[in-house]
């Protein structure tokens, strides 16, 4: 009879043991894999005027080697002579400066009014945008790899770290719509290591990707970089790095022959397929000084979306990159370009594969 209890209690032990396993399993497995669990998208970081710089910086914006920047610059509190490197000529208003390493306006706390005042305001939004970042609660993910993302995917949502964040060579990618939004809250330092990509996938878009770190941002030699950097401190761009999105730093911003270009602001509609390539007449139209485009892509494709004046000269690129199958609207808004808009007639055209299309559009100031 004993024989036979203790036969009779090995299968519920088997089984224990079985789910025990499992369970290890199953840890081990979600340890290694990428975050894919579904969760909610937190709203993004409202940046205010901050949002009109590529580059904002309190106490000094530097460069050496070939750098190109598309989008405009601010420093304030501190003078423009803190602006070195880039060859500084003042326009005839003195209200701004261009430089031939700059596609855009730069501007400084000593400058010509209005320019030190809107250069206040700036700065106060870019304070505000990342004290609200940081502020955020109920994080979806907390100190999620130990703060080593090489290698991983992350979805939207809200990452908070008490350490410092690191990317090495094999990169990180960003993987989620274009209306997804993700915010990192980094209580340290994020380094960029030489070489790593932020790659973008499933029409994740830079301009909804929000990096708040206390401490100092290292973007490694030829790294490619993605998103909104607000940092504390200061933003260091090391030979040959680029940046898709903007680097709002309340210290200083150093650059060493870099590429940085403001992010494009898209949102889509809906991730059912359409039937057709479709290309929507803007509205408004007549508009001053904002418009919105929208377009629809049967699949996924290259697209390019550029506006033209009257004489056929390319005057702005809103879209240059692969998109998923759905249904888009850009905004087109001449306050995000330097160059002076007159009223008339302007043309935008979508390129996608096979599919090419054009329509006029009217500005009227």
């Amino acid at each position: 009879m004993k024989k036979m209890n203790t036969i009779s209690k090995a299968p519920s032990t088997v089984l224990r043991w079985c789910l025990q396993l499992l369970g290890t399993i199953t840890i081990i497995t979600l340890i290694g894999s990428s975050v894919s669990l579904p969760q909610s998208s937190p709203a993004p970081v409202n940046l205010g005027s901050a949002g009109n710089f590529v580059l904002l910086a309190k106490t000094g914006i530097s460069t050496t080697g070939t750098t190109h920047i598309t989008g405009d610059i601010g420093i304030s509190p501190a003078a423009a002579s803190l602006i070195t490197g880039f060859g500084l000529i003042a326009d005839a208003t003195t209200t701004f400066s261009s430089s031939s390493l700059v596609t855009g306006k730069i501007y400084a706390a000593d400058y010509t009014n209005p320019t030190p005042t809107n250069l206040t305001t700036s700065i106060g939004d870019m304070e505000t945008a990342y004290t609200n970042a940081a502020g955020r609660v109920s994080p979806d993910f907390s100190e999620l790899y130990t703060g080593d993302l090489t290698g991983k995917t992350l979805t939207r949502g809200l990452y908070k770290w008490t350490t410092g964040v690191t990317v090495s060579a094999g990169g990180v990618t960003i993987s989620g719509t274009a209306t997804d939004v993700w915010i990192f809250q980094i209580a340290q330092n994020l380094s960029i290591g030489n070489g790593a990509n932020v790659t973008l996938s499933g029409g994740a878009l830079a301009s909804n990707i929000f990096w708040q770190v206390a401490g100092q941002v290292t973007i490694g030699t030829t790294a490619a970089m993605q998103g909104i950097i607000l940092s504390k401190t200061q933003i260091a761009m090391n030979t040959g790095a680029t940046l898709t999105g903007r680097a709002l730093a309340q210290t200083a911003i150093t650059l060493d022959a870099n590429a940085i270009t403001k992010p494009v602001v898209t949102s889509i509609e809906n991730n059912s397929a359409p039937k057709t390539f479709t290309l929507l007449q803007n509205y408004p139209n007549p508009f001053n000084p904002s418009t919105m485009i929208q377009y629809s892509l049967e699949k996924a494709s290259q697209v390019s979306l550029r506006v033209f004046n009257i004489l056929g000269l390319e005057v702005a690129v809103l879209v240059n990159s692969r998109q998923e199958a759905g249904s888009y609207k850009v905004l087109f808004s001449t306050n995000m370009y330097s160059l002076d808009f007159s009223s008339g007639v302007y043309f935008y055209r979508l390129e996608t594969g096979s599919f090419v299309s054009t329509r006029k559009m009217t500005m009227m100031k």
